[in-house]
């Protein structure tokens, strides 16, 4: 067979191959072909471990949730439940009825009652003293807690006439919540916590109502004939923690200030001279959580923790239990948790001396736990928030005048 060579005028036999070689362009038309090659397998190459790494979760989870180790399911299952963007995920792989058992079951609790003097003597030495308050900084005292899977941080304030419901609007024209940060701003806080439930439908961090009954300054705002855990304060500024609550209720209580949350999160009471802790008696899950309690001498205690990171995977419902008792909390109830989860102090790496590059972007614009998520802080519709104190207040309406 002839073979298709050309001669040069140098004497050379060039095949067509070379000859496409040697033409104007044909070097830089092969790399660019050669690299659009490279591209694409990589491209593939990532494509293809990525769908093997999915597939392996969904194999692992598969695997868990339906295997032998049950406190390792319902962990899991309650731990994804925590959060309104994951409570979807255990219906892939378990039957609705098992998930709504598993939730069911978390709600057993085992009450220990002991009694209110009994209980005070208990907490004699880890009272917060006159000195102690005498150094405190906007009359509120600010410090971390450590569990064995979780970091947390307590506030602690005083006079508890100071906590009061904050909410993103009147809830009338179905309006986004609020992110904590505008939350403040508007209220005029100086320290803020995410309050109760809220619709959030699809999980994706606007709800705007909340569920079950809303008070703020002496006012209903919300109510509706779902039936929660009533967590809020009186007009006498004792924090009362019910269920179930409606407005006539409510109203005969005095209520000036409070949220719900899912039934069953009750966690510490006081009654008939006795305070009782309302233990669970089956796996709850862990997850970032907030909880607010109050002390016998009015100290209210606002407690968030950190979750979902190696660090810290987070509470039990039994943590935050714990720790209500280690602070002396007669009274306390759970909040919203999950990404809801949040603790605001103005300024406070500023007036406790830690060190702003140590901080994350959210912890310099004034939050205090680590926030785990893929967003900003959500948006929320109710807030428990805490007022200025009267100086401080009397003294930012002066510079405003």
């Amino acid at each position: 067979m002839a073979q298709n060579n050309r001669l040069t005028k140098h004497g050379e036999f060039v095949s067509k191959a070379q000859r496409k070689e040697r033409m104007p362009g044909a070097s830089d038309k092969t790399a660019a072909s050669g690299i659009g090659k490279i591209v694409f397998r990589v491209i593939l190459s990532l494509f293809t471990l990525l769908l093997c790494f999915v597939i392996a979760v969904l194999a692992a989870a598969y695997v868990v949730l339906n295997g032998p180790c049950k406190p390792l399911r319902d962990r899991l299952v309650l731990s994804a439940m925590q959060a309104s963007a994951t409570k979807w995920v255990p219906g892939l792989f378990l039957p609705g009825e098992t998930v709504e058992e598993i939730v069911a079951n978390s709600y057993v609790v085992n009450t220990d009652v002991i009694s209110l003097d009994e209980y005070e003597k208990s907490k004699e030495d880890t009272q917060t003293t006159e000195d102690e308050w005498a150094n405190a900084i906007d009359g509120m005292l600010l410090e971390s807690v450590k569990g064995a899977t979780f970091d947390g941080y307590i506030l602690l304030i005083k006079d508890p006439s100071r906590v009061f419901v904050g909410t993103s609007s009147d809830f009338t024209k179905g309006l986004a919540g609020m992110r904590i940060f505008d939350i403040v701003k508007k209220e005029d806080a100086v320290a803020a916590i995410n309050g109760g439930e809220f619709a959030d439908p699809g999980g994706s961090g606007t709800g705007n109502n909340p569920m079950g009954i809303t008070y703020t300054r002496g006012e209903c705002v919300w109510t509706d004939s779902l039936k929660r855990t009533f967590i809020g304060f009186d007009k006498d500024n004792n924090l009362v923690v019910s269920e179930p609550m409606d407005k006539k209720t409510a109203d005969t209580l005095g209520i000036r200030d409070g949220v719900s949350f899912q039934t069953g999160n009750i966690l510490i009471t006081n009654q008939d001279g006795n305070v009782t802790m309302h233990y669970a008696d089956n796996n709850t899950g862990t997850a970032q959580r907030t909880a607010i309690g109050q002390r016998a001498d009015g100290t209210v205690i606002l407690l968030v923790t950190d979750g979902r990171s190696a660090s810290s995977l987070g509470a039990t419902r039994n943590d935050v239990i714990d720790v209500m008792v280690k602070y002396g909390a007669i009274t306390a109830g759970m909040l919203d948790g999950g990404s809801s989860s949040l603790m605001y102090y103005e300024d406070y790496f500023t007036k406790y001396g830690i060190d702003e590059s140590t901080l994350d972007e959210y912890q310099k614009k004034g939050l205090v736990n680590h926030y785990k998520a893929f967003t900003n802080p959500r948006r929320i519709p109710t807030y428990f928030c805490v007022a200025r104190e009267e100086a401080d207040a009397q003294t930012k309406g002066g510079d405003a005048a």
